[in-house]
């Protein structure tokens, strides 16, 4: 399965949930995307991004300081 990556280190909130949220919009239900982020709100943040958006937070973790979270994109609702 692709994954797509989204470099946000050194943004600070809300900044990489907005940019994360864009990138997003622009793909596949089902596919995932790898964030990269050094914020440390961005823990809570994407959380609660993917519990109000539908979106899968599938993992996160940490190493050196830079957090990676990746997120499946919700499947599409019928119109």
């Amino acid at each position: 399965m692709s994954e797509t990556l989204l470099d946000v280190k050194g943004l600070n909130c809300p900044l990489p949930v907005l940019r994360a949220n864009k990138v997003l919009r622009g793909m596949a239900a089902g596919e995932r995307l790898r964030v990269l982020a050094t914020d440390r709100a961005a823990v809570s943040d994407f959380q609660a991004f993917c519990r109000e958006t539908g979106h899968a937070l599938v993992a996160w973790s940490e190493d050196g300081g830079v957090l990676s979270f990746v997120i499946r994109k919700r499947e599409e609702k019928p119109e």
